[in-house]
This record gives structure tokens, C-alpha cells and sequence, in this order.
């Protein structure tokens, strides 16, 4: 795979993580738009090509740590999925092949902090975080008070910002 385009390689994380979730579609569904978002905020934000691999491929893999979670702690809750994510999503990757050992930590790191939202480091971060909030919070019906917190508190990307303006229009 070392030679593969990034879309390419792209492609091929993402089937990779469909057929890790198989049967889950409501997962499935979720780790695609947040990629999509992400993918797209990073561009429009002006990310170079390497921030937005590591980004695009920490969006498809964010979640990763679900499945585990619940098997072990009775729970998908967002601080398990941050324990149990990084090392499936390093099995997942190696498993792939291709992809760089500091890129591979970065996604890691994404991966074991994305629902920690104090101490955003890093403009993939903040990318990711505010892609997963876009979708969370259209996900779980999010009360217009609801989406002007997360305004506030998480959104700092004009683009991502943008993005909830127009999406929660009637709720601002």
C-alpha cells in the first residue's frame, strides 16, 4: 500500500473499518459522515496533505473503541472508547499496511482523546472534535441551547463554525 494514492488508501481504511463494524450500520453511518466533515473542514481550513491524512484517518477510526468497551466495561461511554480505541485502531493500520509510525501515533493520540475537549492540541484535533460534535449533535436531536453551547465551548474552525451556523439555522 505504500504507494497508494490517498484517496486510495482512503478507500481502503474505510472498507476496512466497514467490515470491522459490520452489521452496525448506525456506526457505520456515523464514523462516514464524520469523515466526510472532517475531510472537508481540513481542506477548508488549508491543512497540509499530512495533517489531513492523519485527520481523515483518525475521523473513519475515532470510534473504534465501541465494540470493545462495551464487551469489557458494559459501556460505549466516550472515556472507554478513548482506553480501548488507540490499540485497535494500531492493529487495524499495521494490519493495512503503509502508513508511518508518527502517523500512526498522531492518529492514536486523536483517537485517545477525542472526547476530551479541554486542552485541544493541534488543528487536526480541534477538526475532529468539531466534526464529531456536527454529527452528534444532529444524531441526538440536540436542543437549540444544546448546539449554541457547543458553539461556544467547542467550535474555534471558521469553517466548522460555519458548518453548525447552517445546520442548526432554526435552533440559533
Amino acid at each position: 500500500m505504500k504507494n497508494d494514492s490517498m484517496k486510495t488508501k482512503t478507500a481502503k481504511l474505510m472498507a476496512e473499518a466497514i467490515r470491522y463494524d459490520r452489521g452496525d450500520a448506525r456506526r457505520i453511518q456515523h464514523f462516514v459522515k464524520v469523515h466526510d466533515l472532517a475531510a472537508a473542514i481540513g481542506i477548508l481550513e488549508g491543512l497540509d496533505e499530512k495533517t489531513q491524512r492523519i485527520l481523515e484517518t483518525a475521523a473513519i477510526l475515532h470510534d473504534i473503541g465501541i465494540h470493545i468497551s462495551e464487551k469489557k466495561y458494559g459501556s460505549g461511554a466516550g472515556h472507554y472508547q478513548e482506553i480501548e480505541g488507540p490499540a485497535e485502531a494500531e492493529r487495524l493500520l499495521r494490519g493495512l499496511g503503509g502508513y508511518p509510525e508518527d502517523e500512526i501515533e498522531r492518529v492514536k493520540y486523536l483517537i485517545g482523546h477525542h472526547h476530551t475537549y479541554h486542552e485541544i492540541q493541534g488543528l487536526d484535533y480541534q477538526i475532529l472534535v468539531e466534526a464529531d460534535f456536527l454529527v452528534n449533535l444532529y444524531e441526538d436531536s440536540s436542543d437549540a441551547q444544546a448546539v449554541a453551547s457547543a458553539r461556544e465551548r467547542i467550535f474555534k474552525t471558521a469553517a466548522g463554525r460555519r458548518f453548525l451556523d447552517d445546520m442548526f439555522v432554526e435552533e440559533l
